[in-house]
């Protein structure tokens, strides 16, 4: 079962690549989306890593979450899933 993970606070030069890098250390990496703004084109400053096992995920999680990477201090959790919180 994959794992979804949010990491937030993403420096604007983070490209997806170099987000693979870092999330393909502690496991394998199924798909990387830094968000976008559909205006500008420029990064929202925020994205998801999907990796494919839990105990990679939690590895992954547990190094990097506040970590300093370009300046930035990560934000790495568990992705919640999407609500309507408008309701």
């Amino acid at each position: 079962m994959s794992v979804n993970i949010y990491v937030g606070n993403l420096s604007y030069e983070m490209t997806e690549s170099k987000l693979r890098d870092l999330f393909s250390a502690h496991g394998s990496v199924s798909s990387i989306k830094i968000i976008t703004d559909q205006y500008s084109g420029g990064s929202k400053g925020f994205g998801f890593v999907e990796m494919d096992d839990q105990q990679a995920a939690n590895n992954a999680i547990r190094e990097l979450n506040g970590q300093n990477i370009l300046n930035r201090e990560l934000k790495v959790n568990i992705s919640k899933p999407k609500t309507n919180s408008w309701r």
